[in-house]
Formats: C-alpha cells, structure tokens, sequence
C-alpha cells in the first residue's frame, strides 16, 4: 500500500480503441486490475491482445477511451500531461523489451540523467547509479557506453535505470525476450530480487511460461478484459 492506504496501481473498467481504415478496433473493453506494494505479477497472452496496451495505459503514456488508472489513490484521467510527467517520473519505472539506452552516455551516466531530470543533484545521481549498478553486478562497467556492453549487461542497466528514482509500480514489456535463455534467466533473476527488496509493485509482460510461474500470479487478456492466467 502507498502512504495514504491506496494500492499503488489499479485499472478501473479501462477501455482503449484505435481508430483504423476499416473502423474502430476495439482493443480493451472494461480491463480491471490492482497491483499491490511488493507483489510481483506476469501479464501472458498472444501478441496482438493488448499488452502493449495496457502497460501503455497502466503507465499513463496514453489516455484510456473509457475507465480509469488510478496511481497511489490519484485518478489519473483529469490530470494534465505536466502532472501525468511528473507521476511517471518520480512513481513509474518502464522497462522495454529493447533496453533504448542513450548509446552516447556511459552506463552511470544512462541511469544518473532520469534521476537528475528528476531534481536529484549530480554527486547524489551518480552515487546511486554506482550503487545500482553494483548490485546488478555490474561493477567496473560504470564508464563504458552501451556499445561495449553485452545484451545482457545493457538490459541490466536499463533495469537499475528503470529503479533509480525509486518508483513505487514498475512495468516491463518482455524485458528478456530479447536474451538468449540462460541470461534471460540470470537477469529476469536480478530484477525479480531487486522488485521485491524495494517493496515495488511490478507488471511484467511476458512470453515465457517458466518466467510468469516464478512471479506471484499470473494474468491474461481475454477479449479485452483482465483475467487469471
């Protein structure tokens, strides 16, 4: 639970269409879901089912067409994209299949800008960009550029990139499914632990059925609605 008793993330009859040639497609129709402090949940269904979606929505990148999020007790549909930005900066953490980190800037330096962006002061960004990326194991890579870092190695920087700000909700888009599967497994590993020693509430979609069994429910999408997995 966040600070005034809220969970930090629910979806409320959430509903999202996109207009085409041949007409509206109807992608969510009425999505339900509520993540809570340190729990741990796999979103698995086919590609095209709206996963994207929903972590698109659950993150306030978009606008629902009907329903609500509601972050740490705030309604979100009201709010203006200033105060959206501000709620995505300091409360969500993203996490892409495809790390996108700035291919110019050192690894410390990838995960000491969001926090800087943030008004954390540049010794404290830095310090904390060291720590994090020690404890993804990460130590003597802190001056190298994505360039010279593994696969694994970039995603694991996106990863203590994605925490460095402290959110309280992280959402993950197939953040491994770019790995081959023995790094997939060390790295989805790392993160499971460092999700659940901050207490963060965390949405991770998913392809891989041994992965979604390791997290704490598993749900899908089925006709534009949340359900068990």
């Amino acid at each position: 639970m966040s600070s005034n008793g809220a969970p930090p993330l629910r979806l409320e009859g959430v509903e999202r269409r996109y207009r085409t040639e041949a007409g509206e497609l109807p992608v969510l129709r009425g999505a339900d879901l509520t993540l809570s402090t340190g729990e741990i949940v796999a979103l698995v269904a086919p590609s095209g089912t709206g996963k994207s979606t929903l972590l698109h929505l659950a993150g306030l990148l978009e606008r629902p067409d009907g329903g609500e999020v509601v972050v740490e007790g705030r309604a979100a549909g009201t709010l203006s994209d200033d105060e959206r930005t501000a709620i995505r900066r300091g409360t969500i953490g993203f996490v892409y299949q495809f790390h996108h980190l700035l291919p110019e800037f050192t690894a410390e330096e990838n995960i000491a800008l969001p926090q800087m962006a943030a008004g954390t002061p540049r010794a404290e960004a830095h310090a904390r960009a060291r720590e994090l990326l020690a404890a993804f194991g990460l130590k003597g890579r802190e001056h190298h550029r994505p360039g010279k870092l593994s696969g694994g190695e970039q995603q694991r920087v996106a990863i203590a990139r994605a925490l460095a700000n402290r959110p309280r909700i992280l959402l993950a888009d197939e953040p491994t499914g770019n790995l081959d599967l023995a790094t997939a497994d060390r790295v989805f590993a790392e993160l499971l632990d460092a999700v659940r020693n901050r207490g963060v509430a965390a949405l991770i979609a998913t392809h891989n059925p041994d992965l979604a069994a390791r997290m704490d429910r598993v749900v899908t999408l089925r006709e534009g609605r949340v359900v068990a997995g």
